[in-house]
This record gives C-alpha cells, sequence and structure tokens, in this order.
C-alpha cells in the first residue's frame, strides 16, 4: 500500500537491450554491404557494354529474387531459428560480391544478383520480426524507427559514397569492402536469441492476409518502393555523366531524409497512430518522384530527392507499424516478410519498368508515371485514416 506523500512508480521496459543493440550492428553492416552496390552495380554493366535494360535487370533480378525467397523464411526460422537463418543470410548477401571481380558479363552479374538478393531477404525478413520480438510492444513504433536508423544510415553512407568511390578505388575494391562489410556481422549472432518467441507460427506468408488486415498497408507501401527502386537506379543514368557529384548529393539527402523521417514518424505513431499519418507521408512521397520531371535542374534534383526520401522513410515506419498492431504474435514472422515483399517486389518492378519505357518516353515522362503510382496510394490511405 502506498501512502499518500508516496509516487507510484511506473516500470519502463528499456528500449535498447543488449540483444537489440547487437541486432542494430549486424543490421548496419548489411546495410552497407547493399547499399555500396546498389547504384555501383548498373554502372558497372553499363560501362561494360550493357545499359539501361541491364541496369534494370540488375535491380529486378536482386529485388525478385528476394521476393521468392522471402516467402518461407518465416518456415525457415520457425524450423532453425534466428541465429542460423541470420548467419546464412549474411553469407549469402556478402560472398557474392567477391565473383564480380572476375566477370563483368551480364549473367554473371545476374547470378551473383540472385544469390544476394536471397540473402537479403533472409536478413530483411528475419531481423524485422527478431525487432518485434526483442521489443515492448507499448514501444514497438519507436523501436522500430531505431531499426530504421540502422537500416537507412548505411544508405546514407553507401548510395554516395559507392558513387563516388568508383573514380578513387576502383570497382574491385568497392566488391571487397561490400563482402566484407555483411561477413563481419557473423560476430554480432553470438547473444541473439537461438529460437524464436513463440512455438506456434503463421508460417503461410499470404494466408489470410485480406481478413488480417494486411492486404491495404502491403499494397500502399510497395506503390512507394516502386519509385525507390527507380531513383536509385536511373537517377544517376539520367544526368550527365559530368554531374555527378550532384547525384552523389542528391543521393545522400534522400538517404538522410529517409531515417529521419521513419525515426520521427515511429515516435508520433505510438501516440496518435499510424494510420492518420501515413496519408502525407505518401504526398511528401509523390510531391518528391514528381519533382524529378524537371530534370536536369539542380534544385529538381535536390529538393524532390529529400522529399521522397522523407515521404518514403516515414511510410516505411507506418505501414510496418500497422502491420504489427493488427495481428497477433504468431503472425510476426508474416508481417515482416508481406512487408519485405512489398519492399523488394515493389523495389524491383519499379525497376525493370522503367527501364523498359524509358527508352520510348524519355526520363521526364517516366518520373511522370513513377509519381502518379505512389499518389495512387494516397487514397486507400486517407480511407483507412478515417476508419
Amino acid at each position: 500500500m502506498t501512502t499518500a506523500c508516496e509516487i507510484p512508480t511506473v516500470s519502463v521496459s528499456p528500449l535498447l537491450s543488449r540483444q537489440f543493440v547487437r541486432l542494430l550492428v549486424m543490421v548496419f553492416g548489411s546495410g552497407l554491404s547493399m547499399y555500396l552496390l546498389t547504384s555501383v552495380v548498373p554502372m558497372y554493366l553499363a560501362a561494360n557494354g550493357s545499359g539501361g535494360v541491364g541496369a534494370g535487370l540488375s535491380t529486378a533480378a536482386m529485388m525478385f529474387s528476394a521476393v521468392g525467397v522471402e516467402l518461407v523464411v518465416p518456415r525457415m526460422l520457425a524450423r532453425w531459428g534466428y541465429q542460423v537463418v541470420l548467419g546464412l543470410g549474411l553469407v549469402l548477401l556478402g560472398a557474392p560480391s567477391l565473383m564480380l571481380l572476375a566477370s563483368a558479363s551480364l549473367p554473371v552479374v545476374l547470378a551473383v544478383c540472385i544469390v544476394r538478393g536471397a540473402g537479403l531477404a533472409i536478413l530483411v525478413v528475419g531481423a524485422v520480426a527478431l525487432v518485434a520480438d526483442l521489443t515492448p510492444p507499448a514501444r514497438r513504433g519507436e523501436a522500430l524507427g531505431v531499426y530504421g536508423v540502422a537500416v537507412g544510415v548505411p544508405a546514407v553512407i553507401g548510395l554516395p559514397l559507392g558513387v563516388y568511390l568508383i573514380d578513387v578505388v576502383g570497382f574491385g575494391a568497392l566488391f571487397v569492402l561490400a563482402a566484407v562489410a555483411s561477413l563481419a556481422g557473423l560476430v554480432m549472432l553470438i547473444g541473439l536469441p537461438a529460437r524464436i518467441a513463440v512455438e506456434e507460427q503463421h508460417v503461410k506468408v499470404l494466408g489470410g492476409v485480406r481478413r488480417s488486415g494486411l492486404l491495404m498497408p502491403t499494397l500502399v507501401f510497395a506503390a512507394v518502393t516502386v519509385a525507390a527502386g527507380i531513383s536509385v537506379t536511373f537517377l544517376p543514368l539520367a544526368v550527365a555523366g559530368d554531374r555527378q557529384s550532384m547525384v552523389a548529393s542528391a543521393l545522400l539527402l534522400q538517404a538522410i531524409a529517409a531515417p529521419a523521417a521513419r525515426w520521427l514518424a515511429g515516435r508520433y505513431a505510438d501516440r496518435v497512430g499510424p494510420a492518420k499519418l501515413l496519408a502525407p507521408a505518401l504526398v511528401l512521397a509523390a510531391v518528391g518522384a514528381g519533382s524529378l520531371i524537371f530534370l536536369p535542374s539542380p534544385i529538381a534534383i535536390l529538393i524532390g530527392s529529400t522529399c521522397f526520401g522523407a515521404g518514403f522513410g516515414a511510410a516505411q515506419n507506418l505501414t510496418l507499424t500497422l502491420m504489427y498492431n493488427r495481428v497477433d504474435r504468431s503472425r510476426y514472422g508474416q508481417v515482416s516478410a508481406l512487408w519485405n515483399l512489398a519492399y523488394d517486389g515493389g523495389w524491383g518492378l519499379g525497376a525493370l519498368a522503367f527501364g523498359a519505357i524509358v527508352g520510348g518516353t524519355g526520363y521526364p515522362v517516366a518520373f511522370a508515371l513513377t509519381a502518379a503510382v505512389v499518389a495512387l496510394a494516397v487514397v486507400p490511405a486517407v480511407r483507412a485514416s478515417a476508419a
């Protein structure tokens, strides 16, 4: 019993536990491995005779491979646990980068992208599910925001740095650096949970999607990732070669804005609910994507990339938080897989479609179509906020 002078204390679970920090460090390394080569591999192909179609195929191959593997990751987690599965993902993402030292032929590069896509799928699905397992539900939005920073900071470093370092150290050194960044994360697996927290897992990724309320945020997020895949793949190719420093600056601004917005969206989503913030985030992303129709204006490129990064980052957190809030713990793996399917499927589809149409329409029209896809997603987001 407390007296009138005593103030009851409220127990608040710590957010940055030792296990969560280990996970964040691992995520940082694997993210750096991915983003160092995201814009570099298309440029590597273009420099060796494979033009826009080859660039689009490389991104699409990685992302569609990820989509296929993401369908089975929840089942892998249920059978083998976090440590084994995440370790496999780190190896598949990092080691194949070294094969690019041997050949720049399109079939070899596409094979490398396919294997790296499988590793990426394992890591993103496993890591997001583990975030939900390791952090208190009342602070889930903030935890996903912190995770978003750990994922986003490698983009801040890797996207512009990869483009910049091509002329400084060459493609080969970048391929080695990408391999080391991922493989070093194996050390961080020590101390992470070996098994998932709930024995009975919903391992069918596409089962019950409509009834559980997961369909809308999945499709909305996919629309935004279509534009994301296009921007990082084709912006370096859409701008004249002597202005690559401006492209690097634009990618840097986009990469900074995304994790910052992702963290802020998570903080406020815990207070007001993610659905109320989703439509404004999509509007911002659509405006940013639409600004690229004014190429080659430096102002349009820099402001558009920043706006898109902010809208994209916020949409990442809001859709994922919304999905987790609609299910019980047995579906955490399903949510992670669905969300990452939307991420990688939209990213790959956007790059593939853009590469196929840009030759006939030109970059301004193709970027306008990209903005229209994002704008269409505002409609269901508005309905969700009013529900």
